[in-house]
């Protein structure tokens, strides 16, 4: 099952990279701006299969995400104490953004607009951004968990 893991954060860190999602940033991007989108994208991703069917499966990819982020942020050459404190401000970033998607269907376009913005402030073009996880949210409405985790999807 792990492997699966895997593909799906792979396949997270892919959407993150799409270099579309950067061309209205007024600066060169950086590993903030790509962790935020990934978290933007992984939020996404709970947000539609989280069900009592799901919940352990939905734990074990959050522990496992946040693991390779972990992974990563000491590639980068963090210390140990740096890396708790990064961990802690990802993890409290991560959960204001579930909070704030959650009723994301229910939200009129302005509310989506201002909630977005709130995470990507330095973007320019913020309605791409939104149209961008409008679609991100409707396509994975349309599949289930297992087809998503036994597949390498493409949006």
């Amino acid at each position: 099952m792990k492997q699966n893991y895997l593909y799906l954060y792979n396949n997270l860190i892919n959407y993150a990279r799409n270099k579309d999602l950067y061309k209205d940033l007024n600066r060169e991007d950086n590993f903030s701006d790509r962790l935020t989108l990934f978290l933007l994208h992984f939020s996404f991703f709970l947000k539609n299969y989280k069900n009592d069917e799901n919940k352990t499966v939905l734990q074990e990819i959050y522990d496992f995400n946040f693991r390779q982020l972990e992974l990563s942020i000491r590639e980068i050459g963090y210390g140990d104490q740096s890396i708790n404190k990064k961990m802690k401000d990802y993890i409290n970033l991560f959960h204001s953004m579930v909070s704030e998607i959650h009723f994301w269907e229910d939200l009129s376009k302005s509310d989506k607009l201002k909630k977005i913005s709130f995470f990507l402030s330095d973007f320019e073009n913020i309605e791409y951004l939104l149209d961008y996880f409008q679609n991100f949210n409707d396509y994975l409405s349309k599949k289930t968990l297992n087809s998503y985790l036994k597949s390498v999807s493409k949006l």
